[in-house]
Protein backbone atom coordinates (compact mmCIF):
# COMPACT_ATOMS: atom_id res chain seq x y z
CA UNK A 1 0.00 0.00 0.00
CA UNK A 2 1.43 3.16 -0.48
CA UNK A 3 1.57 6.27 1.83
CA UNK A 4 1.19 9.66 1.81
CA UNK A 5 3.19 11.53 4.62
CA UNK A 6 2.87 15.44 5.02
CA UNK A 7 5.86 17.80 4.50
CA UNK A 8 5.26 20.30 7.59
CA UNK A 9 7.39 22.52 5.96
CA UNK A 10 5.39 23.42 2.69
CA UNK A 11 1.83 21.78 3.96
CA UNK A 12 2.36 19.26 0.55
CA UNK A 13 1.90 15.73 0.54
CA UNK A 14 4.77 13.59 -0.88
CA UNK A 15 3.83 9.94 -1.61
CA UNK A 16 6.16 7.15 -0.46
CA UNK A 17 5.72 4.63 -3.12
CA UNK A 18 8.63 1.64 -2.31
CA UNK A 19 7.03 -0.80 -5.02
CA UNK A 20 7.73 1.55 -7.50
CA UNK A 21 11.34 1.20 -6.77
CA UNK A 22 10.85 -2.65 -8.70
CA UNK A 23 10.64 -0.95 -11.79
CA UNK A 24 13.39 -2.18 -14.27
CA UNK A 25 14.60 1.61 -15.32
CA UNK A 26 14.68 2.98 -11.91
CA UNK A 27 17.83 4.05 -10.54
CA UNK A 28 19.39 2.97 -13.83
CA UNK A 29 22.56 5.37 -14.72
CA UNK A 30 22.05 8.74 -15.75
CA UNK A 31 23.51 7.91 -19.66
CA UNK A 32 20.97 4.88 -20.12
CA UNK A 33 18.03 4.22 -22.18
CA UNK A 34 14.61 4.79 -21.36
CA UNK A 35 14.29 0.66 -21.15
CA UNK A 36 16.92 -0.87 -19.31
CA UNK A 37 16.61 -3.76 -21.70
CA UNK A 38 15.54 -2.53 -25.28
CA UNK A 39 15.92 -6.17 -27.03
CA UNK A 40 12.31 -7.61 -24.64
CA UNK A 41 8.72 -6.87 -26.09
CA UNK A 42 7.35 -3.66 -25.16
CA UNK A 43 4.14 -4.18 -23.29
CA UNK A 44 2.41 -1.56 -25.16
CA UNK A 45 2.46 -2.46 -28.61
CA UNK A 46 -0.13 -4.67 -30.45
CA UNK A 47 0.09 -8.47 -29.90
CA UNK A 48 1.67 -8.05 -26.60
CA UNK A 49 -1.46 -7.24 -24.42
CA UNK A 50 -1.55 -10.01 -22.26
CA UNK A 51 1.62 -7.96 -20.37
CA UNK A 52 -0.47 -5.33 -19.21
CA UNK A 53 -3.34 -5.75 -16.94
CA UNK A 54 -6.50 -6.10 -18.70
CA UNK A 55 -7.87 -2.89 -20.28
CA UNK A 56 -9.98 -0.29 -18.75
CA UNK A 57 -11.35 0.88 -22.04
CA UNK A 58 -10.17 0.92 -25.85
CA UNK A 59 -11.18 2.60 -29.12
CA UNK A 60 -10.86 0.48 -31.71
CA UNK A 61 -10.62 0.88 -35.76
CA UNK A 62 -10.99 -2.12 -38.37
CA UNK A 63 -10.45 -4.81 -35.75
CA UNK A 64 -7.72 -3.42 -34.15
CA UNK A 65 -7.37 -0.93 -30.97
CA UNK A 66 -6.09 2.51 -32.24
CA UNK A 67 -6.18 3.86 -27.96
CA UNK A 68 -6.20 1.77 -24.68
CA UNK A 69 -6.47 2.51 -20.92
CA UNK A 70 -5.13 -0.19 -18.63
CA UNK A 71 -4.49 -0.33 -15.24
CA UNK A 72 -0.56 0.85 -13.74
CA UNK A 73 1.21 -2.70 -12.97
CA UNK A 74 3.20 -0.04 -10.20
CA UNK A 75 0.36 2.25 -8.74
CA UNK A 76 1.38 5.41 -6.86
CA UNK A 77 -2.42 5.67 -6.19
CA UNK A 78 -4.75 2.33 -5.37
CA UNK A 79 -7.88 1.50 -3.17
CA UNK A 80 -10.82 2.77 -2.32
CA UNK A 81 -10.53 3.85 0.95
CA UNK A 82 -11.64 7.18 2.28
CA UNK A 83 -9.20 9.92 2.95
CA UNK A 84 -8.20 9.88 6.45
CA UNK A 85 -5.43 11.77 7.91
CA UNK A 86 -3.35 10.62 10.91
CA UNK A 87 -1.22 12.19 13.84
CA UNK A 88 1.53 10.07 14.55
CA UNK A 89 3.18 12.53 16.53
CA UNK A 90 3.75 16.62 16.74
CA UNK A 91 5.39 16.75 13.27
CA UNK A 92 4.78 13.22 11.37
CA UNK A 93 1.09 13.04 9.53
CA UNK A 94 0.28 10.51 7.02
CA UNK A 95 -2.91 9.18 5.27
CA UNK A 96 -3.38 5.92 2.83
CA UNK A 97 -2.49 6.72 -0.88
CA UNK A 98 -6.13 5.61 -1.84
CA UNK A 99 -7.02 6.29 -5.38
CA UNK A 100 -6.86 5.52 -9.60
CA UNK A 101 -3.32 4.71 -11.45
CA UNK A 102 -4.10 4.44 -15.13
CA UNK A 103 -1.72 4.27 -17.91
CA UNK A 104 -3.11 5.69 -21.47
CA UNK A 105 -1.57 4.13 -24.58
CA UNK A 106 -2.71 6.53 -27.26
CA UNK A 107 -1.66 4.82 -30.23
CA UNK A 108 -0.30 1.31 -31.07
CA UNK A 109 2.98 3.27 -33.14
CA UNK A 110 6.10 2.49 -30.56
CA UNK A 111 7.97 4.56 -32.52
CA UNK A 112 5.16 7.45 -32.90
CA UNK A 113 4.49 9.87 -30.32
CA UNK A 114 2.34 13.18 -29.49
CA UNK A 115 3.94 14.79 -32.01
CA UNK A 116 3.19 12.03 -35.26
CA UNK A 117 -0.63 11.17 -34.26
CA UNK A 118 -3.44 12.62 -36.85
CA UNK A 119 -6.04 15.51 -36.04
CA UNK A 120 -8.81 12.69 -35.36
CA UNK A 121 -6.34 10.55 -33.17
CA UNK A 122 -5.50 13.97 -31.38
CA UNK A 123 -9.33 14.70 -31.08
CA UNK A 124 -9.85 11.15 -30.23
CA UNK A 125 -7.35 11.12 -27.47
CA UNK A 126 -8.77 14.28 -25.45
CA UNK A 127 -12.27 12.64 -25.91
CA UNK A 128 -11.24 9.33 -24.18
CA UNK A 129 -9.33 11.65 -21.33
CA UNK A 130 -12.67 13.62 -20.94
CA UNK A 131 -13.98 9.73 -20.57
CA UNK A 132 -11.50 8.95 -18.19
CA UNK A 133 -11.69 11.87 -15.82
CA UNK A 134 -15.32 11.68 -15.30
CA UNK A 135 -15.30 8.02 -14.38
CA UNK A 136 -13.04 9.19 -11.83
CA UNK A 137 -15.47 12.12 -11.28
CA UNK A 138 -18.21 9.49 -10.20
CA UNK A 139 -15.97 7.55 -7.82
CA UNK A 140 -16.34 8.57 -4.20
CA UNK A 141 -12.54 8.67 -3.29
CA UNK A 142 -10.81 10.77 -5.90
CA UNK A 143 -11.22 14.08 -5.32
CA UNK A 144 -8.89 15.21 -8.29
CA UNK A 145 -7.24 13.52 -10.90
CA UNK A 146 -4.02 14.49 -12.77
CA UNK A 147 -3.12 13.52 -16.36
CA UNK A 148 0.28 14.33 -17.76
CA UNK A 149 2.72 12.55 -20.11
CA UNK A 150 5.91 12.11 -20.07
CA UNK A 151 8.18 11.49 -22.92
CA UNK A 152 11.87 10.42 -22.60
CA UNK A 153 13.93 9.29 -19.91
CA UNK A 154 14.95 12.68 -18.51
CA UNK A 155 10.94 13.12 -18.16
CA UNK A 156 10.48 10.37 -16.11
CA UNK A 157 9.54 8.24 -18.94
CA UNK A 158 10.00 4.17 -17.88
CA UNK A 159 8.81 3.07 -21.13
CA UNK A 160 9.69 4.21 -25.16
CA UNK A 161 6.12 3.87 -25.93
CA UNK A 162 3.90 6.66 -26.38
CA UNK A 163 1.98 7.34 -22.93
CA UNK A 164 0.58 9.04 -20.49
CA UNK A 165 -0.89 8.31 -16.91
CA UNK A 166 -4.24 9.25 -15.23
CA UNK A 167 -3.15 9.53 -11.37
CA UNK A 168 -6.59 10.10 -9.36
CA UNK A 169 -5.82 11.37 -5.85
CA UNK A 170 -7.83 11.42 -2.72
CA UNK A 171 -6.76 15.25 -2.27
CA UNK A 172 -6.34 18.11 -4.02
CA UNK A 173 -2.74 19.04 -4.84
CA UNK A 174 -0.41 21.89 -3.40
CA UNK A 175 -0.43 23.36 -6.99
CA UNK A 176 -3.96 23.46 -8.19
CA UNK A 177 -4.93 24.69 -5.08
CA UNK A 178 -2.60 27.48 -5.21
CA UNK A 179 -3.92 28.00 -8.81
CA UNK A 180 -7.55 28.12 -7.23
CA UNK A 181 -6.56 30.70 -4.59
CA UNK A 182 -4.99 32.76 -7.96
CA UNK A 183 -8.15 32.50 -9.81
CA UNK A 184 -10.18 33.53 -6.71
CA UNK A 185 -7.51 36.65 -5.92
CA UNK A 186 -7.71 37.76 -9.44
CA UNK A 187 -10.35 41.05 -9.93
CA UNK A 188 -10.38 41.17 -13.75
CA UNK A 189 -12.71 38.03 -14.11
CA UNK A 190 -10.31 35.01 -15.10
CA UNK A 191 -6.79 34.99 -15.17
CA UNK A 192 -6.75 32.84 -17.98
CA UNK A 193 -9.35 34.70 -20.19
CA UNK A 194 -7.64 38.25 -19.49
CA UNK A 195 -4.28 36.17 -20.39
CA UNK A 196 -5.60 35.38 -23.97
CA UNK A 197 -6.78 38.65 -24.57
CA UNK A 198 -3.57 39.98 -23.19
CA UNK A 199 -1.25 37.84 -25.13
CA UNK A 200 -3.32 38.45 -28.75
CA UNK A 201 -2.83 42.59 -28.40
CA UNK A 202 0.57 41.90 -27.71
CA UNK A 203 1.78 39.38 -29.71
CA UNK A 204 4.84 38.61 -28.97
CA UNK A 205 4.39 35.50 -27.09
CA UNK A 206 1.77 33.47 -29.53
CA UNK A 207 2.67 30.86 -30.95
CA UNK A 208 -0.82 30.62 -32.79
CA UNK A 209 -4.11 31.07 -32.30
CA UNK A 210 -7.91 29.25 -33.51
CA UNK A 211 -11.19 30.02 -32.59
CA UNK A 212 -11.19 27.56 -30.13
CA UNK A 213 -7.79 27.58 -28.51
CA UNK A 214 -4.33 29.63 -28.12
CA UNK A 215 -1.01 29.04 -27.35
CA UNK A 216 1.78 31.05 -25.88
CA UNK A 217 4.63 30.84 -24.75
CA UNK A 218 3.82 32.59 -21.28
CA UNK A 219 5.02 36.01 -19.85
CA UNK A 220 5.83 34.25 -16.61
CA UNK A 221 7.51 31.15 -18.40
CA UNK A 222 10.21 29.69 -15.60
CA UNK A 223 11.61 27.47 -17.57
CA UNK A 224 12.77 27.81 -21.87
CA UNK A 225 10.25 27.18 -24.72
CA UNK A 226 7.47 26.71 -21.87
CA UNK A 227 4.28 26.35 -23.39
CA UNK A 228 0.83 27.36 -21.93
CA UNK A 229 -2.36 26.07 -24.20
CA UNK A 230 -5.39 27.70 -23.26
CA UNK A 231 -9.09 26.75 -24.40
CA UNK A 232 -10.87 30.10 -25.33
CA UNK A 233 -13.96 28.62 -23.73
CA UNK A 234 -13.88 29.57 -20.24
CA UNK A 235 -14.77 25.92 -18.87
CA UNK A 236 -13.69 24.87 -15.19
CA UNK A 237 -13.44 21.40 -15.85
CA UNK A 238 -11.86 19.42 -18.86
CA UNK A 239 -14.92 17.50 -19.02
CA UNK A 240 -17.14 20.68 -19.11
CA UNK A 241 -16.13 21.55 -22.46
CA UNK A 242 -17.44 20.40 -26.17
CA UNK A 243 -16.07 17.88 -28.49
CA UNK A 244 -14.80 21.11 -30.62
CA UNK A 245 -13.06 22.35 -27.56
CA UNK A 246 -11.55 19.37 -26.98
CA UNK A 247 -10.60 18.05 -30.35
CA UNK A 248 -8.78 21.84 -30.75
CA UNK A 249 -6.90 21.14 -28.18
CA UNK A 250 -5.90 17.78 -29.24
CA UNK A 251 -4.38 19.54 -32.14
CA UNK A 252 -2.60 22.27 -30.74
CA UNK A 253 -0.82 19.91 -28.26
CA UNK A 254 0.29 18.23 -31.36
CA UNK A 255 1.14 21.21 -33.42
CA UNK A 256 3.08 22.65 -30.11
CA UNK A 257 5.38 20.30 -29.85
CA UNK A 258 6.35 19.33 -33.88
CA UNK A 259 7.03 23.35 -33.67
CA UNK A 260 9.44 22.45 -30.42
CA UNK A 261 11.12 19.39 -32.26
CA UNK A 262 11.23 21.32 -35.40
CA UNK A 263 13.86 23.63 -33.19
CA UNK A 264 15.51 21.04 -30.93
CA UNK A 265 15.09 17.58 -32.58
CA UNK A 266 13.53 14.57 -30.24
CA UNK A 267 13.83 16.29 -26.50
CA UNK A 268 11.89 14.99 -23.60
CA UNK A 269 9.47 16.88 -22.12
CA UNK A 270 6.45 16.89 -19.80
CA UNK A 271 2.68 17.51 -21.20
CA UNK A 272 0.15 18.59 -17.79
CA UNK A 273 -3.35 18.85 -17.69
CA UNK A 274 -4.46 21.45 -14.66
CA UNK A 275 -8.40 20.93 -14.67
CA UNK A 276 -10.66 22.18 -11.74
CA UNK A 277 -10.99 19.40 -8.73
CA UNK A 278 -14.14 16.94 -9.58
CA UNK A 279 -17.17 18.75 -8.36
CA UNK A 280 -15.91 21.97 -7.72
CA UNK A 281 -17.59 25.00 -8.55
CA UNK A 282 -15.50 27.98 -8.15
CA UNK A 283 -13.22 29.80 -10.22
CA UNK A 284 -10.83 28.18 -12.51
CA UNK A 285 -10.06 27.64 -16.39
CA UNK A 286 -8.92 24.61 -17.11
CA UNK A 287 -5.51 24.65 -19.27
CA UNK A 288 -2.60 22.52 -20.47
CA UNK A 289 1.21 22.89 -19.54
CA UNK A 290 4.08 21.65 -21.43
CA UNK A 291 7.40 22.11 -20.23
CA UNK A 292 10.16 21.09 -22.53
CA UNK A 293 13.40 19.46 -20.61
CA UNK A 294 15.82 21.39 -21.95
CA UNK A 295 17.71 22.45 -18.45
CA UNK A 296 18.44 20.47 -15.49
CA UNK A 297 16.48 21.84 -12.31
CA UNK A 298 19.94 23.44 -10.01
CA UNK A 299 20.26 24.07 -6.31
CA UNK A 300 18.95 27.53 -6.26
CA UNK A 301 15.45 26.53 -8.06
CA UNK A 302 15.37 23.54 -5.80
CA UNK A 303 16.31 25.33 -2.90
CA UNK A 304 14.06 28.64 -3.33
CA UNK A 305 11.62 27.82 -5.64
CA UNK A 306 12.24 30.81 -7.86
CA UNK A 307 13.21 29.33 -12.16
CA UNK A 308 16.02 30.55 -13.73
CA UNK A 309 14.70 31.04 -17.35
CA UNK A 310 17.48 31.36 -19.98
CA UNK A 311 15.40 31.68 -23.26
CA UNK A 312 12.83 34.84 -22.79
CA UNK A 313 9.60 33.99 -23.81
CA UNK A 314 9.41 36.35 -26.71
CA UNK A 315 11.98 34.91 -28.22
CA UNK A 316 11.04 31.41 -27.70
CA UNK A 317 7.60 32.05 -29.44
CA UNK A 318 9.28 33.93 -32.12
CA UNK A 319 11.30 31.13 -33.18
CA UNK A 320 8.16 28.51 -32.67
CA UNK A 321 6.18 30.79 -34.55
CA UNK A 322 9.02 31.21 -37.21
CA UNK A 323 9.05 27.28 -37.71
CA UNK A 324 5.42 26.65 -37.67
CA UNK A 325 4.65 28.94 -40.34
CA UNK A 326 7.42 27.14 -42.52
CA UNK A 327 5.24 24.00 -41.85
Amino acid sequence: MSQLRLNPLTGRWVTIVADRAERPTDFAPRNAQVESDPGRPCPFCPGHEEATLPALETLDAGGHWRMRVIPNLYPAFDGDEPFAVHHLGPVHVEAEASGIHEVFVFTPVHEGGAHHISDDDAGDMMLMLKRRLQEHAATTHVRYTQAIINHGREAGASLAHPHGQLLGLPFVPGEILEEQRAFTRFEGGCILCATVEAELVDGKRVLFATDDVVCVSPYWAGTPYELLIIPRSHDLHLTDSDDTTLRAVGVAIRDSLVALRDIHGDISYNLVFHTAPHHYNGSYHWHVHLFPKLVTTAGFERGTGVMINIVPPETAAAQLRNVAVKA
